[in-house]
């Protein structure tokens, strides 16, 4: 790739201190030189969004809005090179790349609609109650490789409509969607409004703990998000963690086997299962589950498995060396516990590729089943009692997502309410609408993403409680 990337730093393009490889995770070539930020250049970044905020949370909210449009059209029109950029650096087959980089757009005229608009609490006897936001200040985004560039529309929408400026820093396997998208702001924001940063991960605990972040909004590992709410704890930042998951999926007993199998499937493999709300374990009813094992395996056998931007592969790489290493692991693990019905085999070839596997007959205890795998390597478990696999689902420290699939809609709402987790989905999966609230439980989170909520989270509540001046105070 012959494209000079660099980092948009108080409205200018610049060269980092230094440079790093980003390796395409097909192939393991060199995708591009990244620019590599120092510690001056992230304090000229924080205090250029700091010199920008006055102005632009003067703006009105009309005003913000228009901008997130104009940011919304350039990103559309240029969705084909975005695109292909995004499966050179991520993995992800190109046809799903499409699909993250349009549905970035529609995040950002989403929250372009949102409004944080005053409230009356109180207004009777004299009294006046009303509740106020007010954006916070500087805003750091840290997001990880899995989706790059929606996980940034997520927090970049709700950050600048509000009034808020950012620094943004990719995760350093997948910086350069991030950068290019930095060369679209820098002609339409203004000055210092978003600025972005590329590190290999040395200056993530200096926003964290830096005294002039208002905010940090963060997506990865749970691993991460504990170090990043200490740190942020040390000058009380608000946080928004998005954090792992180990998303169960309980497929009922009065669902057709082999149509189950194949919606649970999509729900596991799709970005080669490195999807934070991904089924990660599936509950099978005993009714079905050899039926549904067939059909399961089936699909896992007739995935094309290669580079993402060849016509027909359904299933990419894994994003980065360490990951495949992780997910390596718990395969090797799982052959020796389990029974594998497809995949299992790594291909002999340059390239993160682990196929599409299921495995059958591990104990619940078994790594695979109780760590987040983040990969397409998928356990399925037999059940027979609805109060026992609800409680398998729930026997777990994350809490961001999951599934029920059944013909009775009552029943599997009444499941549903059960599992302790941010979000259930019933017959759906991957049903994010940023227009509604997404959040974890337990270890899988703090604070929401989307939505009035994840609006708001980008906001400082105020109340003001006026009485006429000769009234009586309340007591």
């Amino acid at each position: 790739m012959t494209h000079s990337f660099r980092m948009l730093i108080a409205g200018e393009l610049v060269d980092g201190a230094s440079t790093f490889d980003v390796v395409n995770p097909a192939t393991e070539g060199v995708v591009a030189q990244c620019p590599k930020a120092s510690k001056d250049q992230l304090e000229t970044a924080i205090a250029a969004a700091k010199d920008a905020f006055p102005a632009w949370s003067a703006l009105s909210y009309e005003d913000r809005a228009g901008y997130l449009v104009k940011l919304a059209d350039a990103l559309f029109a240029r969705k084909d090179e975005f695109a292909r950029l995004l499966t050179s650096e991520q993995g992800k087959p190109l046809d799903q790349a499409e699909y993250e980089i349009i549905g970035s757009t529609f995040v950002l005229r989403a929250f372009a609609e949102m409004r944080t608009p005053e409230k009356k609490l109180r207004e009777e006897g004299g009294q006046t109650v009303i509740e106020h936001r007010t954006p916070l200040g500087v805003v750091a985004s840290i997001t990880p490789w899995n989706f790059p560039v929606i996980l940034l529309m997520n927090k970049l929408g709700p950050c600048l409509v509000t009034g808020n400026c950012m620094v943004a820093k990719p995760a350093p396997t997948t910086p350069l969607t991030t950068l290019l998208f930095g060369e679209l702001a820098a002609e339409i924001l203004p000055a210092g409004v978003f600025n972005t940063i590329a590190d290999q991960n040395e200056l993530g605990p200096v926003m964290t703990s830096h005294p002039d972040i208002a905010k940090i909004a963060f997506t990865g590992s749970t691993a991460t998000g504990s170090k990043v709410m200490a740190s942020a704890a040390e000058s009380i930042k608000r946080v928004t963690l998005e954090l792992g998951g180990n998303d169960a999926a309980i497929v009922l007993d009065d669902v057709p086997a082999r149509e189950a199998a194949q919606k649970v499937y999509q729900g596991a493999m799709t970005n080669a299962g490195q999807i934070c709300v991904a089924i990660k374990r599936a509950y099978v009813h005993e009714s079905i589950y050899d039926e549904f094992c067939e059909a399961i395996a089936e699909l896992a056998n007739a995935a094309v498995v290669d580079d993402g931007t060849r016509q027909g592969t359904t299933i990419g790489p894994v994003q980065n060396r360490m990951q495949y290493d992780k997910v390596r692991e718990l395969l090797d693990d799982a052959k020796q516990r389990g029974t594998v019905l497809a995949g299992g085999e790594l291909p002999d070839r340059p390239g993160y590729f682990i196929p599409p596997t299921i495995v059958k007959d591990l104990d619940d205890d078994a790594p695979l089943v109780c760590e987040e795998q983040f990969g397409p390597v998928l356990p399925v478990l037999k059940y027979t009692d609805i109060d026992d696999v609800v409680r398998r689902a729930n026997d777990s420290v994350y809490g961001l997502a999951g599934t029920v699939w059944g013909r009775d809609l009552t029943r599997a709402l009444d499941i549903a309410r059960r599992i302790d987790s941010g979000t259930v989905w019933v017959n759906q999966h991957l049903a994010i609408d940023a227009n509604l609230p997404f959040r974890g439980s337990k270890q899988s989170g703090l604070g929401a993403e989307l939505g009035e909520a994840g609006l708001n989270e980008y906001t400082q509540a105020h109340i003001i409680n006026a009485v006429e001046f000769d009234a009586q105070p309340a007591h």
